[in-house]
Parts: C-alpha cells; structure tokens; sequence
C-alpha cells in the first residue's frame, strides 16, 4: 500500500533545498530507504519519523495528514486574482494576495472538505503564512511571469505585484470552471478591503485561533465556523 506522506517529504525537502543524502543521514537511514520512502513504497519507522518532523519543524500528525500542494494549481490561483485586479483597474499587493490566498483555500475547504491548493499555512504573530507563497513569488518574477515594484512611503514600504503581459496568454487550465468562480467571488468581496481587514478577519476564525504559534493550520478547523464568518 502506498503512503500518503512521501509527496510531502519531498515538497518538504525541496523548499529547503537539501539532498536526499543529507535528510536520509539526519534520520539514521540510508538514501535508498529514504528514496523509497518519497516515492510511497516504505512506511517510516517511529525513530525516523520523529527525526523528519524535528528536521523539517512539523508534528507527526501533520506528517501523516498532509500531502504535498498543488503548485501549479497555487500559481494559478496567483493569476487568476491578478486579471481580477488588472480587469478593476487595480493593483494588488504581496501580502493582501497572500491573505486572498488564504481566504480561497480555507472557504473552499468549508464547502468541499478539500482545500483548493493543498497548501499549508503556518500559524505566525502576522497572520496565516505559506511557507511556499514568496518561494513561488520568487520564481514566477525570475521566470517573467509577473513583475513586483517595490512602493516606497514616508515610514515603510511594500510591494505591488502584476502579471506581464507576456503571461497574459496563458490558459488557466489547471482551475476548473467551479474553481475559478470562487476565487471570482472572493476578489469581488474582498477587493476594496485593506489588508489588515483581512488579516483582522481570519485572525479571528478558528483555524488561526485554535492553532499556536509555529503550527500548521489544520484546515478543518474551518467547519466550526458559520458560514458567514469563512469569507
């Protein structure tokens, strides 16, 4: 039977850009084994999960409940609120799109029992954050997917984000029709927000106010909201 947590370990170990050898040796195991263990044909021991989970900063829990996220699924979701912005003649920021983000997965996760990206969010002072989201960031500007202008002001800074025109012929195809009608109905409701109305909004949901600091947030922590408190 195949595991359901290889897919993450090696998503894990990927963001963090170490070797197969380098993890295999930090839970005493040999790289073939640890090989086998990504790909989903070796269960792991107790020893060697509690030696993963204390290297990559997880529960053992949320090893064994988590699967590794839908990227391009994310990376689409990224564009898709950008042409939403470019269509209303307004410019989106980093941290507002990463809250948007956030909104889409956790609502749809309310709705389906299923997130919309698989990705997880971590439980910080600021806020829920993905580890993944300045990553992929990262790679689409390096990439000419987008392009990020950094905004300065008397006593701080920040940064708009919009999609070059040369990624502008790229199909969505990943987002289904259903899929792309929420991430619609959460830029229409959100859109004229600041972004400290919405982290003041999901900082108050149960997923971010039952999880501590460090955490990842359990998605299904969702369900004990009312629906007009998911979005």
């Amino acid at each position: 039977m195949k595991t359901t947590y290889g897919s993450f370990l090696k998503y894990l170990r990927e963001e963090r850009a170490l070797a197969q050898a380098e993890v295999a040796s930090r839970a005493s195991m040999s790289r073939a084994s640890y090989v086998a263990v990504e790909k989903g044909t070796k269960e792991l021991t107790l020893a060697e999960a509690v030696a993963l989970t204390e290297l990559f900063g997880i529960s053992i829990d949320e090893l064994l409940q988590s699967q590794a996220p839908n990227l391009l699924k994310y990376r689409q979701a990224i564009l898709a609120f950008l042409r939403a912005a470019k269509t209303d003649r307004l410019v989106i920021k980093k941290t507002k799109l990463s809250r948007l983000l956030y909104l889409a997965d956790f609502s749809w996760y309310y709705l389906h029992n299923t997130s919309l990206c698989n990705i997880a969010y971590r439980h910080t002072e600021f806020g829920a954050v993905s580890d993944a989201y300045f990553r992929l960031l990262e790679e689409m500007e390096q990439g000419g997917v987008i392009s990020v202008k950094q905004i300065y002001r008397d006593d701080y800074h920040m940064y708009e984000i919009e999609e070059t025109r040369a990624s502008q012929k790229t199909k969505l195809s990943t987002l289904t029709k259903k899929e792309t009608t929420h991430l619609e109905k959460i830029w229409t409701q959100w859109k004229e927000a600041s972004t400290a109305e919405i982290v003041k909004f999901t900082n108050e949901q149960k997923p971010y106010l039952e999880s501590v600091p460090g955490e990842i947030i359990d998605y299904a922590l969702i369900k004990g909201e009312e629906a007009y408190t998911v979005y």
